[in-house]
């Protein structure tokens, strides 16, 4: 038997027959990924598995390295079979880390290959992929259509022209991929000579004279307008903790005016500029009736000698410690009292903070819309199977699993689909489990059945108004 088979990872009949007979066929809502709107639009074909698989994922690259792969195989200069080598080498060494098993997934479902990747099968495999790749039915398209992608939800700036959404959408694929608005450098303060220059871009495509706080707010407004007519429906914001300091608007258009003349803030001033312009941004999602999506707790860019060497976004990010249930509580409430709380979702890196989550995002359900207030999915370090099992049996406990919208790749790739199927097994499993251990009564398995359908499709379909 293969090691990825039909019952890979359900470990009961009852889990078997959820997933035969209730998730695996369902469609694909994919609401948070990176993958380049570009390579849609465009069709990209790949010139092999090495730039489908290793060219932008961080995941992979870390555990390279930590086999003692050196750079040059990792992100640097080497060819793709050498790089694809080095891959397949290090993978004996993934068992148990989850790359093991997305890593075989992916041969699976995009390419038919059962074979386990090592250095033994490294050359077979690799000239198998490329082989398929040569073909028009492995283009960025052809994936999307072969997981059965309904929507897709890319992540955004501001400033971006969306002129590559509009291609997609003119093109007739039938595959929904929608812009989301992503304004982290609208409040990156911290960096005075990236923020002016980037004011001075906001300023450029908005039409609007930056010249104070109220400014940047009307810049921004124009922008999100534009994301709303482009189809846009979420937005997404990554940063540390989150910031419920209070402010006055003098004080707002002090800040903004020393940080656009190239002068370091305190963090007091950078905390308090923060905490208006993340109320700002859900007032603006509040009105539109977009869900606002928050990850945080997270540190990055962390091995200043590799930044120095090759960049940011490189695999050198870590969880961090915050203590920012107060802030979050006092955020949310903010919001809530002036009626401007949009449906949201939170995701948290450090699984200390499940249930401080859980526990603050259950203050503000407001009885109207159903899961208004969303633990989101196990996200980055948390998505495999521990950190998705402990994010839906915190969910459980303290709030509704049945009204969870589910898996998200949160990826660059398009084979991580196949982390929606690698999902929706563990649900089945975990549920089946339950019912098998007598903690669920078989008597209620429609609605179980019913259960894992709306948690693997119908949830997010609903929630997102696609």
């Amino acid at each position: 038997m293969p090691f990825i088979n039909k019952d890979f990872l359900l470990q009961s009949d009852t889990a078997k027959k959820l997933y035969h007979e209730h998730a695996e066929g369902l469609p694909i809502i994919d609401y948070h990924c990176h993958l380049d709107p570009r390579q849609v639009a465009e069709d990209k074909r790949f010139r092999s598995i090495t730039e489908l698989w290793l060219a932008e994922d961080h995941y992979k690259w870390r555990a390279m390295r930590a086999n003692g792969i050196a750079e040059e195989y990792v992100t640097g200069n080497a060819d793709d079979w050498e790089k694809f080598q080095k891959w397949a080498g290090t993978m004996p060494y993934c068992m148990r880390n989850p790359l093991y098993h997305w890593t075989h997934l992916e041969l699976k479902t995009a390419f038919g290959i059962d074979k386990v990747l090592n250095p033994d099968t490294a050359r077979e495999i690799y000239d198998e992929c490329n082989e398929k790749l040569q073909s028009p039915e492995f283009s960025a398209r052809q994936f999307m259509l072969k997981y059965g992608v309904e929507t897709v939800c890319t992540t955004d700036d501001p400033i971006d022209s969306l002129e590559y959404h509009r291609q997609i959408k003119d093109s007739g694929f039938k595959v929904k991929v929608l812009p989301t608005w992503r304004p982290d450098m609208a409040m990156a303060v911290e960096n005075p000579q990236a923020y002016s220059s980037y004011i001075e871009k906001l300023a450029d495509v908005s039409g609007i004279r930056i010249n104070c706080f109220d400014d940047v707010v009307k810049a921004l407004k124009v922008r999100h307008k534009f994301f709303e007519q482009a189809g846009c429906r979420l937005s997404d914001h990554g940063m540390e903790e989150f910031y419920a300091d209070d402010f006055t608007p003098s004080e707002l258009d002090a800040i903004f005016n020393r940080v656009m003349s190239g002068t370091n803030l305190s963090d007091q001033e950078i905390r308090k500029f923060k905490s208006a312009m993340m109320l700002e941004f859900s007032e603006m999602d509040a009105e539109t009736g977009w869900t606002q999506q928050f990850h945080y707790s997270v540190i990055r860019n962390q091995n200043t000698k590799m930044f120095n060497l090759i960049g940011k976004d490189r695999g050198f990010d870590s969880m961090t410690q915050v203590h920012t249930a107060k802030a979050m509580n006092r955020f949310f409430d903010r919001l809530n009292s002036m009626d401007k709380l949009t449906k949201t979702i939170v995701y948290n890196l450090n699984p200390a903070d499940f249930e401080v989550l859980a526990t603050t995002l259950g203050n503000f359900q407001d009885g109207i819309t159903p899961g208004k207030m969303q633990l989101g999915a196990g996200w980055w370090f948390l998505d495999q199977k521990d950190g998705m099992e402990q994010q839906m049996n915190v969910l459980s406990a303290q709030g509704l699993l049945s009204r969870f919208v589910g898996m998200l790749t949160d990826s660059r790739s398009f084979v991580s689909y196949a982390r929606h199927e690698y999902f929706r097994r563990i649900l089945c499993n975990l549920i089946g489990r339950d019912v098998e251990n007598g903690e669920l009564p078989a008597s209620e398995m429609q609605r179980i059945g019913q259960m894992v359908e709306d948690i693997s499709y119908y949830n997010a379909k609903t929630y997102f108004n696609f």
